[in-house]
């Protein structure tokens, strides 16, 4: 007895795909294998679709970038609870953006290599600014302390994300160790005391620390 064919396959438009489902599969694409990886063709392969059909949800790249920026922050950039006292308010606002960005640091990447930002964040720059105001600075001065706060936050997030990544990519000795292990000790006499533990004290997480000292110098500087 004949078995039923199975049923054709018609042709037509591809099918209907949400802003949403673009957001998501972008995101996994970027969360996976970096920035560099999002590509509008393979985005378009991801959700079975076409590059056209991309365009008529997202313009370009950029405001797909955009798009994942606002995602982000809106489900992972919490506005905290701020202390009256105007430094406090920098440093908690400051401390509030960093953790949010060290558990995502693709993000970081796309910060700073474009023009590109969250209007979500907006309200912590505002914060930081409005406190640095209060504290004495004028608003050219504040923009410029904010500026440096940021560039504190961004480089901090970098290097150690750079670091761990080489760290977990190569277990054999960093060139820096290997530098390290064999010092002169009549010409580098400190770093030959503590380059056994130079990786390690390194490693440490002082970005409050540092912050604090960065924020209290500008303060100094009004």
């Amino acid at each position: 007895m004949p078995q039923p064919s199975a049923p054709r396959r018609t042709l037509g438009r591809p099918p209907r795909i949400s802003r949403e489902e673009i957001i998501e599969t972008a995101r996994r694409i970027v969360d996976e294998g970096g920035v560099g990886k999002l590509t509008m063709r393979r985005l378009a392969t991801e959700v079975g679709s076409t590059p056209m059909a991309l365009y008529h949800h997202v313009r370009d790249k950029e405001e797909l970038l955009v798009l994942l920026l606002d995602d982000y922050a809106d489900r992972n950039l919490r506005r905290p609870e701020l202390p009256a006292d105007p430094r406090e308010r920098i440093l908690v606002a400051a401390t509030a953006v960093h953790d949010a960005l060290a558990a995502c640091p693709w993000i970081v990447e796309v910060l700073t290599a474009d023009d590109l930002m969250s209007t979500h964040a907006l309200w912590f720059v505002e914060q930081i600014v409005d406190g640095l105001i209060a504290c004495g600075l004028s608003l050219d001065r504040a923009v410029h302390a904010y500026r440096a706060i940021w560039y504190y936050t961004a480089g901090e997030i970098v290097v150690r994300t750079t670091a761990a990544r080489r760290r977990a990519d190569d277990e054999r000795a960093t060139y820096r160790e290997q530098v390290f292990a064999d010092l002169d000790t009549s010409e580098l006499p400190r770093l030959a005391q503590v380059a056994d533990r130079w990786a390690p004290l390194t490693a440490e997480d002082t970005y409050p620390n540092g912050l604090r000292a960065l924020v209290d110098g500008l303060l100094l500087s009004r």
